[in-house]
C-alpha cells in the first residue's frame, strides 16, 4: 500500500506562485510514474503532470507547460509541483497520483490540496 499527502495549497493571486509537495510512504517503488491531477468545482477530474521516480521524464498538460514544473527528491520520496505565473483558471483540488510500472491506472491517490487563484 502506498500514501500520499499533499501540502502546500493555499490563496494567491493571479501571477504568483505557489509549491506542491507529494510525500510518498509504504510501499513506494523506484519504477513508478507519479502524477498531479486538478479538478476544478463542477468539471472532470484532468491530468497536470507526471514525473518517472527513476528516470526523472516528465510530461505537462498543454494548459501548464511552461508555468508548472514537475521534480522529485528521491531521498524524501517526495514530488513537486512548482506552479509559476497562476492563474484564476488554476483554481481547483490538486491531487497527487502514484502509477506502478506497467500499470496503465493510478491507484494511489493522496487527499487532494485547494489551490485558489484569486484576480
Amino acid at each position: 500500500q502506498v500514501q500520499l499527502v499533499e501540502s502546500g495549497g493555499g490563496l494567491v493571486q493571479a501571477g504568483g506562485s505557489l509549491r506542491l509537495s507529494c510525500a510518498a510512504s509504504g510501499r513506494t517503488f523506484s519504477s513508478a510514474t507519479m502524477g498531479w491531477f486538478r479538478q476544478a468545482s463542477g468539471k472532470e477530474r484532468e491530468f497536470v503532470a507526471s514525473i518517472n521516480w527513476n528516470s526523472g521524464s516528465t510530461t505537462y498538460a498543454d494548459s501548464v507547460k511552461d508555468r508548472f514544473t514537475i521534480s522529485r527528491d528521491n531521498a524524501k520520496n517526495t514530488v513537486y509541483l512548482q506552479m509559476n505565473s497562476l492563474k484564476p483558471d488554476d483554481t481547483a483540488v490538486y491531487y497527487c497520483a502514484a502509477r506502478p510500472f506497467g500499470v496503465v491506472q493510478y491507484p494511489y491517490w493522496g487527499q487532494g490540496t485547494q489551490v485558489t487563484v484569486s484576480s
